[in-house]
C-alpha cells in the first residue's frame, strides 16, 4: 500500500506550509500538538492571533483501522479494514478584507482494494473582490492544466456544487476546486495523483501570502467586522451539517479538537439580517452562486 509513502511526504509539506504562513503574518507561531489515538496518529498545528491570522489550523494525520458501517454508509463501500492521510487547513483572519481559505488532500485506501485520492482548494471572502477571484483561479487552473486541461472545468463545477449551504440557497464563498474518489488504478496513477497533490498544498500557502499582503493591512469599521462574524456563521453551518470531512474524522475516531479546529474564534448569527441595498455586503451576495465563470 503506498498510504505511507503518501504519509511521509504529506508530513514534510505541513511544517513547510507552516513555516510560509509564519514568515507571511510576521510574528505569529504555530504551536505543535502531537497526538496518538489507537487508530493510529498526527500532528495539529495552530496558529492563534498572529499579526493578519486570527486562527489557523495545519492538521496532518496517518491513520488506519477497522472500516465500521457508518463509514461505509458515508462511503458507499464495502471492507474491513481503512487506511489513510492528509493534510487540512484552514486559515481565518482577523481582518474581514482578507479572506478565509481551506485546503485538503488525502490518500484513502481500503482493503478491498480500493484506493483514491481526493482534495481541494477553495476561497470563502467576505467582500468578494472579482480580480482577486479571477486571479485565485487562474492559479488553481495552471496547476491543473499541468496535468490534464479537463480537470479544472470539472472540478471547479463540483467545488460549486460541494460548497452549496443548500438551506441558504448561496455558495460557502467563490469556490475554487474539489475532487473525490479518483482511483487510483496503477502505479502511474499513483504519481500522477501524489504530484498533482503536492503541487496544490504548496501552492496554497503562498496563495494566502499574497492575500494577506494585499488585504491583511487595510482598515476597516465595527459594521464590516460585524458582517465577517455573520458570514463566519455560513462557514460553520456547512462545516458542521455538510462537510463529509468532519463527518468522517468523528465516525472514525479522529482527534476531535483537531477536527473542530476549522472553527472560526468569533461568530454571529443575526436573525434575519438583511444588507442594505446596493452595499457591499449585498454584492457580496449576488455573486455567492454557482455557475460564475470567473476567468474566460
Amino acid at each position: 500500500m503506498n498510504v505511507s509513502k503518501t504519509a511521509a511526504i504529506y508530513k514534510d509539506i505541513q511544517q513547510t506550509i507552516c513555516s510560509t504562513l509564519e514568515k507571511a503574518d510576521g510574528t505569529g507561531k504555530f504551536s505543535l500538538d502531537v497526538w496518538e489515538k489507537e487508530i493510529g496518529s498526527g500532528l495539529t498545528r495552530v496558529m492563534q492571533n498572529g499579526s493578519i491570522i486570527e486562527k489557523a489550523g495545519v492538521n496532518f494525520s496517518h491513520v488506519t483501522g477497522d472500516f465500521n458501517e457508518n463509514m461505509a454508509h458515508l462511503l458507499g463501500e464495502k471492507a474491513s479494514k481503512f487506511e489513510a492521510t492528509g493534510i487540512s487547513s484552514i486559515l481565518h483572519s482577523g481582518n474581514p478584507f482578507v479572506p478565509t481559505i481551506h485546503m485538503n488532500v488525502r490518500h484513502f485506501e481500503l482493503d478491498n482494494g480500493s484506493s483514491w485520492f481526493g482534495g481541494g482548494i477553495d476561497l470563502t471572502p467576505m467582500y468578494v473582490n472579482p480580480e482577486e477571484a479571477r486571479w485565485f483561479h487562474q492559479t488553481l487552473k495552471d496547476i491543473c492544466d499541468k496535468y490534464d486541461t479537463s480537470l479544472y472545468p470539472v472540478w471547479k463545477n463540483w467545488a460549486d456544487d460541494y460548497f452549496y449551504i443548500e438551506h441558504r440557497h448561496e455558495t460557502r464563498g467563490i469556490g475554487g476546486i474539489f475532487f473525490d474518489r479518483v482511483a487510483v488504478n496503477s502505479n502511474s496513477d499513483y504519481e500522477k495523483m501524489l504530484s498533482l497533490t503536492t503541487d496544490l498544498a504548496h501552492a496554497y500557502p503562498v496563495i494566502y501570502a499574497e492575500l494577506m499582503k494585499n488585504n491583511g493591512h487595510r482598515s476597516f469599521t465595527e459594521a464590516e467586522k460585524h458582517w465577517q462574524k455573520i458570514r463566519r456563521g455560513r462557514y460553520v453551518e456547512f462545516n458542521l451539517i455538510y462537510d463529509r470531512g468532519t463527518k468522517f474524522g468523528l465516525e472514525s475516531d479522529g482527534n476531535t479538537e483537531s477536527i473542530l479546529v476549522s472553527l472560526p474564534a468569533e461568530v454571529e448569527w443575526v436573525y434575519q439580517h438583511q444588507p442594505a441595498p446596493e452595499s457591499a455586503e449585498a454584492k457580496t451576495l449576488e455573486l455567492l452562486k454557482k455557475g460564475i465563470e470567473w476567468i474566460s
